[in-house]
């Protein structure tokens, strides 16, 4: 059931390296997405459909989650990443950026100026799992969403949560915990060596 709601999902992917672009489209087709590459960033707005040679047919296509490599010649990932977060009929598409390199300030600035996630190369499949959350993200804010679909975002919404609170649950246990040793502690060294069980 998964596998055909994800066949819907189309992902761009922009890489200037014919490797990293047949790896990537080998793990998206792996993971059930129908994928498009694309080698440069001028070539991924002209198959969007903004730039100023593309056709109008070109703006019909629906692209749920586009994936870019940070480094290429010309324009860059993050140049893609501004011109997509600043158009009205994209902006909303989640963008994920690629690097070979483990820069935090090239991460920072990537996710500041509207990323949804950075990847570092190799790209492995295990990364990909993390596609899913944010296209169905992409699609609510759309307001393209199936009732399946928006099951799907509370499902995960609500297990977030969860763990969320189940982790602040055992950090307060555990504070207690250490608090009450600490104190057992202080009155064992406060009688005189002479030695309480207080547990």
């Amino acid at each position: 059931m998964a596998v055909e709601s994800e066949a819907r999902f189309h992902v761009l992917a922009v890489d200037d390296s014919v490797m990293d672009r047949k790896l990537i489209e080998k793990l998206l087709k792996i993971s059930s997405f129908h994928v498009t590459t694309v080698d440069s960033g001028s070539k991924a707005l002209e198959f969007l459909g903004l730039s100023a040679t593309a056709s109008p047919e070109q703006s019909e296509i629906e692209v749920n989650l586009i994936i870019t490599d940070y480094s290429m010649p010309g324009m860059t990932g993050y140049d893609l990443l501004k011109r997509i977060k600043g158009s009205s009929s994209f902006k909303d598409i989640p963008v994920v950026i690629m690097s070979a390199e483990n820069m935090p300030s090239r991460i920072n600035r990537c996710l500041e100026g509207g990323a949804d996630e950075f990847f570092l190369k190799p790209v492995r499949l295990s990364d990909l799992k993390k596609l899913r959350p944010h296209i169905l993200k992409g699609k609510s804010k759309e307001g393209h969403l199936s009732q399946e679909e928006s099951s799907e975002i509370s499902k995960i919404t609500s297990r977030s949560i969860s763990h969320d609170s189940s982790s602040i649950c055992c950090s307060k246990r555990k504070a207690m915990d250490e608090e009450s040793a600490l104190e057992r502690r202080r009155l064992r060294l406060s009688c005189g060596g002479l030695q309480y069980d207080l547990a």
